[in-house]
């Protein structure tokens, strides 16, 4: 495929102030960081205005609609920038991550009595400023081809929701310290895989490959092959589980699904985050499942 129209998703440049009280090294780490991450857009338009390609740079945060007519998505930030384009885009066109402000080890042990230096991971972003022009070259010379991500399809009470999670969702109860009851079973097809769990917990947390070395991975989960087409699957903090303790925790393979009933009077489906959520009552029917169009990326080599 030949690449000639491009859209720079840019991790917005401002930030706000912190407060009055603020240690001086932390206001100069912060005022490090933005310079960094200007450099880094500046650095790649550079690279971009010698290439022979179209290209237009865009705010992540002003762009609301489904992304199209281009041939390739580069985003400029970190996993955050990535994952919010993900909802953006179906699976015709690949995105390129790069690493705006990567983490200086060096850097995070000299200030670790003081602040976290902690900067982005940029677990899923195959490029930074150091490899940008040969990343992109590669791409634009047809030496290096995406892989496709599996991506989680939620539907409630039949009808699909409009975003596709590249990372996990979570559904609970909207308020964290209130106790979320529901019900759920796996099915491939019409037929069940697992007996019916009814669980009193702080929620369900269903992950991708991708999303399974981040919060799943932090509740104990285990890491997947990151082109895994399976999902897994984590009821968070169950109360009593009992006989059904072998059940709170498992795959989900790419032909199956997982059924939940909610039965608390509210609830929330939290997608990617906080930021994109869809509320649920009483007696909703959520339906969980690898089905959704994959994500093409350009991986990062030392996942693949």
């Amino acid at each position: 495929m030949i690449m000639k129209r491009l859209l720079l998703l840019l991790k917005p440049l401002s930030v706000s102030s912190p407060p009055s009280h603020t240690h001086p090294q932390i206001i100069q780490f912060l005022e490090n960081r933005c310079k960094v991450h200007r450099d880094a857009i500046n650095f790649c338009q550079a690279i971009l205005q010698k290439k022979s390609v179209e290209w237009n740079a865009v705010q992540r945060n002003n762009l609301s609609k489904p992304i199209n007519d281009v041939d390739l998505v580069v985003t400029i930030g970190g996993d955050g920038t990535l994952l919010q384009a993900s909802h953006l885009m179906d699976d015709k066109i690949p995105v390129l991550g790069v690493n705006s402000d990567p983490t200086q080890i060096d850097e995070v042990e000299q200030f670790s009595s003081e602040f976290d230096a902690t900067r982005s991971t940029g677990h899923l972003c195959a490029a930074t400023v150091e490899n940008f022009e040969q990343v992109l070259d590669g791409i634009l010379e047809g030496q290096i081809v995406p892989s496709e991500l599996t991506r989680i399809m939620i539907s409630v009470n039949g009808l699909h929701l409009s975003t596709y999670a590249l990372n996990d969702i979570l559904i609970a109860h909207p308020c964290p310290a209130s106790l979320s009851r529901f019900s759920f079973r796996i099915k491939e097809g019409d037929q069940p895989c697992s007996p019916l769990v009814n669980c009193r917990s702080s929620g369900l947390r269903v992950s991708t490959a991708a999303g399974s070395t981040a919060a799943m991975h932090s509740a104990g989960g285990f890491p997947l092959p990151i082109l895994s087409q399976d999902l897994q699957y984590m009821v968070r903090e169950p109360i009593s589980p009992g006989a059904a303790s072998d059940f709170m925790h498992g795959l989900i393979k790419h032909d199956q699904t997982i059924v939940a009933t909610w039965t608390c009077k509210n609830g929330v489906v939290y997608i990617d985050g906080s930021h994109i959520n869809y509320t649920i009552q009483a007696g909703d029917i959520i339906e969980i499942s690898s089905k959704a169009p994959v994500l093409k990326v350009f991986m990062p080599h030392q996942l693949l």
